[in-house]
């Protein structure tokens, strides 16, 4: 070798330790075999089990290359060609690269293969709403030739946001890999794990595949979404979304940079440019479809139990709870209901009167879910049991490579799963709710269990020794195999076969039990899912499984609801008090504290394990349970009015502090407090034994919701006092909450006077809005059938402006204001022009409070204090 070609290969492998891109991700390389591949081989002392590829791409690998780019319709197009294949199995040569300015700000780029129709990602994309305006992009995109690559620039600035010519593009059969630098360390997202509200770039990785599995470090759970978003350091933001349902991997290192490797389909990238991380997520959300507008009823309290074992134990949970006046909403049974764990049954004995039941809980003023698992009894007697007869009839059921219907193990013994890409499926799956239905008048679906779980591997029969089921390369999945709790990777499914559609399978079954009962209902459908995969908020809401009863699963519980967010799912939450193992009082006050502010609020516990309803525990403890409950009540007016504008324009409802004060660098990572809209901080008490909170108040005045005391914040940590029956909530300065006097149900707090909380900025000004419609009718606000209603102080004087009227708030009054921040007393104060002799101020607080009102909420009306 000559000293040139030696100082030639030296330079090409001078590559800083943490810009290696491993060379070596789908198996372990020996010298010999790196350098066989072409690769440089330099190895590092090691400590840990992760850390700095030994084995790694030189610079300028060989790769594909570029032709000429041409225009199309939709934008522009070019092949890309291997003169030399990879080191691949079933190497792809020749690829097609789309290039897409769909908007100012979304950039959309696919490389697929030109000569055969590979697997692409059904029905997840809805792109009918955003802006199609491209002639001024906010981004540049230039292309390396040869070896191929691509790089993204925000064009304000020239910062690169992607480079993907640091690692090579790889495209085989089952196994496509894509490098890129990032702009930031600070990345959100690639959920569902068991992570903070930022991902740790310190040689890591996370597996997207869904799997039935509880909530704990390293491990692939329930949800696959791969889409991440990344603050770039001033205040401005970009994400990035792989269309993709395939298990895959995704590899992260400190300079910063990821490489993504996915074991099939295509390579479908959109890349947002937001400029904020909120219009980040406004633009994904036009992509995936913005959430669904949840029924109103289902904002309040649920409570659910496996181990409710009849429905005289179930109605005694109601009883007790409207006993200790906490309020309740929906009652729910886990799988006890079902005769012999097999759904659209009831117990003969245990549940025999379980219509009845429904009917007497509707009477209440409240409404009764139930769980419905997709695993289809297979071995009962032909003809005793329909869902199971008819849906061999009518060919709705997996099957395995031979064509047989693949049988698996769920609750009810062996068992046959649904295949709802299948048209009929669907059909079928409406036929048996409605059949259900008919005889228990259920209000909503819990769908659990469908990753899908599976409790033999494949199924009873094995699986094929094939390559679906033994991939040339596995991701880093809990069990090591694809179908490890699931089915065979090579079962039948009407669109293709499972090894693509996995992912997709809870969202499928969504999309199904949705217009189930759209259909049956006629009213706003409530679907309650667990797997999940981009777009299943179009139809269902989401918890986070089964979280344990400890601290530490609490305060992760934050990060999980914020991210879901983020994921297009803001109506979730996890299992208030956790759903594995013993709760304690403690914990389970403050998870109650915590839960009441989660979007989806449920409290659900497993069966061997101690009680955890409310009236459980000491008078202390339900006392503070019932007073955040009924908290939550009073709020639901405007949690109702945040979902609205999730529906409609994609808004987020828990959100993460990052996304309202994006140029705050301390609010870039905290995820033990989060706000509600724009307007309410809350920050829980998320240890054991802790009187008191520290909490961080970005700039500006905020006001404790509680008495209105003000705190002015110049972006610092405050220490307040949090004893056991306090959650602390601040009400940001400017805004107006709009809340109702509570009650045990919505069905009676939706007729009781509306309140309003003002908080005044320092210019003395405040904002805020209403929405409101008969909260169960379909599309209301697509028909125009709801009212909207806006709020504003100024200086001396509230005022709404009724932008939209449809006699929904006809009969609703406002009962109350208090005026937080008002600096001098009043002495003084007209409701409409009429003079209020019965008001109060406190000197301390700088709070006016005017009670006793009976101004109509479907009129202008004006509050005056001098």
């Amino acid at each position: 070798m000559t000293r040139t070609h030696t100082r030639s290969v030296r330079d090409q492998c001078s590559i800083a330790v943490e810009s290696r891109i491993d060379c070596g991700r789908d198996r372990s390389l020996s010298r010999a075999d790196c350098e066989g591949r072409g690769c440089c081989y330099v190895p590092l002392p090691q400590s840990g089990s992760r850390g700095p590829p030994w084995c790694f791409y030189p610079v300028h690998y060989p790769g594909y290359k570029m032709g000429p780019l041409l225009p199309t319709e939709r934008g522009q197009r070019t092949t890309l060609t291997r003169s030399a294949p990879s080191y691949l199995p079933r190497d792809i040569p020749t690829l097609q690269l789309d290039v897409m300015a769909e908007s100012l700000g979304r950039l959309h780029l696919t490389l697929k293969d030109p000569a055969s129709q590979r697997y692409e990602v059904p029905f997840v994309t809805s792109q009918s709403r955003g802006h199609n305006d491209t002639q001024n992009p906010l981004y540049d995109v230039d292309f390396q030739p040869d070896p191929f690559g691509f790089i993204v620039r925000r064009k304000s600035n020239g910062r690169v946001l992607l480079n993907t010519t640091i690692g090579p593009l790889l495209f085989a059969d089952q196994y496509l890999q894509l490098s890129t630098s990032m702009a930031s360390s600070v990345i959100s997202g690639l959920g569902e794990h068991y992570t903070p509200i930022t991902l740790d770039l310190n040689w890591s990785s996370v597996s997207l595949w869904n799997r039935d599995m509880a909530p704990h470090r390293s491990a692939n759970l329930y949800g696959s979404h791969p889409f991440f978003l990344v603050q770039e350091g001033d205040g401005q933001a970009h994400g990035v979304f792989l269309l993709n349902s395939n298990a895959m991997e995704v590899f992260m290192q400190p300079t910063p940079a990821l490489t993504w490797v996915t074991v099939g389909g295509i390579l479908d990238f959109y890349i947002f440019l937001g400029p904020s991380p909120q219009s980040v997520i406004q633009q994904y959300h036009e992509v995936i479809g913005y959430p669904m507008m949840p029924p109103y009823w289902s904002l309040g309290f649920h409570l659910c139990r496996w181990g409710y074992t009849s429905t005289n134990v179930t109605r005694t949970v109601v009883q007790l709870m409207r006993q200790a006046k906490i309020p309740l909403d929906v009652q729910w049974n886990d799988l006890d209901y079902a005769d012999q764990r097999r759904v659209f049954t009831f117990d003969p004995q245990r549940f025999g009167d379980l219509p009845q039941m429904v009917e007497e809980f509707h009477q209440l003023g409240m409404k009764y879910v139930l769980i419905l698992d997709p695993g289809i009894s297979s071995t009962s007697p032909p003809g005793s049991y329909k869902p199971f007869d008819d849906g061999l009839k009518r060919g709705v059921f997996i099957t395995n490579s031979t064509g047989q219907i693949l049988i698996g193990k769920v609750w009810p013994g062996l068992t046959a799963f649904p295949d709802f890409t299948n048209p009929t499926t669907q059909d079928w799956w409406m036929d048996c709710i409605r059949a259900f239905h008919n005889k228990v008048p259920v209000d909503g679906l819990w769908i659990d269990m469908n990753e899908p779980s599976n409790f033999v591997q494949g199924s009873v029969d094995g699986c094929p020794d094939s390559d679906l089921e033994k991939p040339p390369y596995t991701p880093g999945v809990i069990g090591c195999q694809l179908n490890s709790g699931t089915v065979c990777m090579s079962a039948q499914q009407s669109l293709s076969n499972h090894y693509n559609l996995h992912n997709l399978y809870g969202l499928t079954e969504a999309i199904a039990t949705h217009r189930a009962l759209l259909k049956v209902k006629g009213t706003r459908p409530f679907v309650l899912s667990r797997s999940s995969f981009p777009g299943l908020g179009r139809f269902s809401a989401h918890w986070t499984g089964d979280v344990q009863s400890d601290w530490e699963q609490m305060r992760f519980s934050i990060p999980a609801v914020l991210l879901f967010g983020l994921y297009g799912i803001p109506f979730v939450g996890a299992d208030v008090c956790g759903f594995g193992g013993d709760t304690t009082e403690e914990l389970c006050v403050r998870w109650t504290q915590l839960g009441a502010f989660y979007p989806f609020m449920r409290n659900h516990n497993d069966k061997p394990n101690a009680p955890q309803e409310p009236y459980v525990f000491s008078q202390q403890a339900q006392d503070a349970m019932r007073t955040v409950t009924t908290l939550r009540y009073s709020l639901l007016p405007f949690l109702y009015t945040l979902l609205h504008h999730a529906h409609t324009s994609a808004s987020t409802v828990a959100r993460s502090l990052f996304l309202e004060f994006p140029t705050d660098p301390n609010c870039q990572s905290i995820d033990r407090q989060f706000l509600w809209g724009s307007s309410l901080l809350i920050s829980p008490v998320l240890e054991q034994g802790a009187l008191e909170v520290t909490a961080y108040l970005p700039p500006g005045t905020w006001y404790s919701l509680h008495n209105g005391r003000a705190y002015y914040s110049k972006g610092q940590y405050i220490l307040f006092p949090a004893a056991l029956d306090t959650i602390n909530i601040q009400v940001r300065e400017g805004s107006i909450i709009p809340q109702q006097v509570p009650a045990l149900t919505t069905t009676a707090s939706r007729r009781n006077p509306f309140t309003l909380i003002v908080a005044l900025s320092a210019e003395d000004g405040a904002k805020g809005d209403l929405f409101w419609d008969d909260g169960e009718s379909l599309d209301t606000f697509e028909r125009g059938d709801y009212s909207y209603v806006l709020f504003f102080a100024e200086e001396s004087y509230l005022v709404s402006k009724p932008v939209k009227l449809n006699g929904s708030l006809d009969r609703l009054v406002l009962g109350e204001v208090s005026v937080f921040g008002v600096q001098t007393r009043p002495t003084a104060v007209w409701a409409n022009g009429q003079r209020v002799h019965d008001f109060s101020y406190s000197t301390d607080t700088k709070v006016l409070t005017v009670p006793g009102l009976d101004l109509p909420m479907a009129a202008m009306f004006t509050v005056q204090w001098s």
